[in-house]
């Protein structure tokens, strides 16, 4: 179960990182012109211009970033669901667990209550 943490542990941290540079640095550099945004909302702050080099840098940030975290995401997740069945954590621990894997920082705390989970579990258990 140990090698199972640590893929966890990594992905959790990888997932974390690219998560929070997407929320707090991609999307805003991107979106926040003063126009509209994922038809969700009418007008965003209007920071810099459609156009500039730090809109484009956004715009490259959540294109690459954004897919390179998908699919750690994707990775993410089994090896959370592996953990979860290995570790026999109750459905509510493993939701709650996948589920803040996709809140910025939250991640990163979601990462350390598992880890300290499985950890705690390692040490209970009788060398054999």
């Amino acid at each position: 179960m140990t090698r199972l943490l640590t893929s966890y542990r990594i992905l959790a941290s990888a997932v974390g990182v690219l998560l929070v540079v997407l929320f707090f640095i991609g999307v805003p550099l991107a979106n926040f012109n003063g126009g509209p945004m994922w038809h969700i909302f009418d007008t965003t702050p209007t920071i810099w211009l459609e156009g500039s080099d730090a809109q484009r840098a956004g715009e490259a940030i959540t294109s690459w970033l954004g897919v390179l975290h998908g699919w750690l995401y994707m990775a993410f997740v089994i090896v959370a669901f592996m953990l979860s069945r290995r570790a026999e954590w109750s459905i509510g621990f493993t939701v709650v667990t996948l589920a803040l894997g996709t809140v910025p920082v939250l991640s990163f705390w979601a990462e350390h209550r598992a880890t300290r989970r499985v950890r705690d579990q390692l040490a209970a258990e009788p060398a054999g």
